[in-house]
């Protein structure tokens, strides 16, 4: 073989290992954007978790306790209607289990008393008029009860 025909030889092989090296060089890039961008996103979920998530004793409220239900009351609606109306109060954890229930009972029959027949059957109005009762309860037992619920509600 000539000095010529080795050289050219060479000259290949070298294109082909450049050639190579170039095509391992882009994957290497490739490669890199995605643990780069790997990366950033478990730093970006490990800073909201951390920093922007609010934290759990921020949100956390009175926990539910015991359930209290109430006997049964009959209020007068207008025109001649009444309302037959059972509640049951949710208590605070820790609240005492023996909670006098006079004062949502007198707070429901004060809410409920004079409505029209249509105010307590529409599902709207009620659900206003439970919020309200609630509101009025939540103040009434200061700290012991957190929610009531409709455990009764007939209509006549």
């Amino acid at each position: 073989m000539s000095v010529t025909a080795i050289k050219r030889t060479k000259d290949k092989t070298n294109d082909e290992t450049a050639e190579a090296g170039g095509k391992k060089a882009k994957g290497g890039k490739k490669k890199k954007l995605l643990l780069i961008g790997v990366a950033l996103l478990v730093i970006a979920t490990a800073a909201y978790w951390f920093v922007l998530k609010p934290s759990g004793s921020a949100e956390e409220g009175p926990k539910p306790g015991a359930i209290l239900p109430l006997e049964s009351t009959q209020i007068n609606l207008a025109s001649g209607h009444y309302l037959k109306i059972g509640i049951a109060l949710q208590l605070v954890e820790g609240a005492p289990e023996e909670v006098d229930g006079s004062k949502a009972l007198d707070a429901t029959i004060e809410l409920f008393s004079g409505r029209t027949i249509d105010e307590v059957a529409n599902t709207k109005d009620r659900r206003e008029l439970k919020d309200e009762l609630e509101a009025t309860l939540e103040k009434a037992y200061e700290d012991e009860v957190m929610g009531v619920y409709f455990t009764e509600f007939v209509t006549q």
